[in-house]
């Protein structure tokens, strides 16, 4: 670790006024550029006691891996979003964000940066990851936790989000809830092919004694022609026994769900109540329009740089991962029970 004496010898100032700004003394009065100067020279050096309210941002390079699977639709509104609020976040915090599309290419440019920031849900192999931990340890993955033991990561909390869900309809006094959704993966040191929100719900309906005998499905993408498609199949197959509620995993399904319905001649709440997740803007504008979790991707995105940021300047090597919470904005699909 670096010396007070070395610290002052690098910014051309005395070992009394490196250590008085070190020790943040209160008496002590100095122009701001000094106290940042010093600051930043006794991070860059490795100083490690400076105290972390103290620190300050240094510019730094960053890459922003996208990592979403494009639609040309609601899903890719979804990331759009995600990643203007991580570009602004990135710039209060002085970093300089650079785009990849492939991590082939991000690993091949590794040297240019100090850390990286993926963006998406598609899938990793566990040993492309290792070696991009190899080149570029430090990196925070949104929306997914492919590799907790190398990467940090931000999500959305989308297992409470369906308990919230649950509860939420249960309270109201629905008795039988279906599930739709899509493919996704439950990723970690081992991935597993089922989405977090298809497996909490199995999970949650199962621990609080709910009977969701055929009324999962969970296939395809997240898209509204894939939730018009399972819309039709869960008309088709529920018959004249159709469940008093239907959880969604995100907006762009549940439009592609609404459309198949009203083609079916299913009412929404009237013959079934429905809620979703995301809290897309096209959820103002569905007919009914759609009870939906929000999903805060400015605070997905400022979690994201800001622990990437004191990864980078703290030089951490514990990982660290968050969940964001979700709230239900209520419309006209379901109307939660007053409290």
């Amino acid at each position: 670790m670096a010396t007070i004496r070395e610290i002052a010898e690098k910014v051309g100032f005395s070992q009394a006024t490196v250590s008085r700004i070190l020790n943040d003394d209160p008496s002590f009065s100095v122009k701001e550029a000094t106290r940042q100067k010093i600051l930043s020279t006794s991070i860059e050096m490795g100083y490690e006691n400076v105290p972390r309210y103290q620190r300050v941002t240094i510019p730094q390079d960053i890459a922003l891996l996208n990592n979403s699977i494009h639609d040309k639709g609601l899903q890719d509104a979804y990331f759009d979003e995600l990643e203007v609020s991580l570009r602004r976040h990135a710039k209060d915090e002085r970093m300089r964000v650079t785009e990849y599309n492939d991590v082939k290419s991000l690993m091949k440019d590794a040297s240019k940066y100090a850390g990286f920031i993926s963006i998406g849900p598609a899938p990793f192999k566990r040993n492309m990851l290792k070696r991009l931990h190899a080149v570029l340890p430090h990196g925070v993955f949104i929306d997914i936790n492919p590799a907790p033991s190398l990467f940090d990561s931000v999500q959305p909390d989308l297992e409470q989000t369906i308990l919230d869900a649950l509860d939420e309809l249960m309270d109201a006094g629905n008795k039988r809830i279906g599930f739709i959704g899509g493919f996704g993966n439950i990723m970690g040191d081992h991935e597993y092919p089922e989405d977090p929100r298809a497996f909490a719900f199995r999970n949650w309906t199962v621990r609080l004694g709910l009977d969701v005998d055929g009324l999962v499905f969970d296939e395809g993408p997240f898209t509204v022609e894939n939730g018009r498609a399972l819309g039709e199949r869960f008309v088709a197959e529920c018959g004249d026994r159709l469940p008093d509620a239907l959880i969604v995993a995100a907006d762009p399904i549940a439009v592609g769900v609404l459309q198949a319905f009203a083609a079916s001649g299913i009412l929404v709440p009237r013959d079934m109540r429905l809620v979703s997740i995301n809290n897309q803007e096209i959820a103002n504008y569905t007919s009914p329009t759609l009870s939906s979790y929000d999903i805060n991707k400015d605070e997905l995105a400022k979690a994201a740089v800001f622990m990437l940021s004191e990864a980078i300047s703290m030089g951490r090597s514990v990982n660290q991962h968050m969940r964001i919470s979700t709230k239900l904005v209520a419309r006209d699909s379901f109307t939660p029970k007053a409290r």
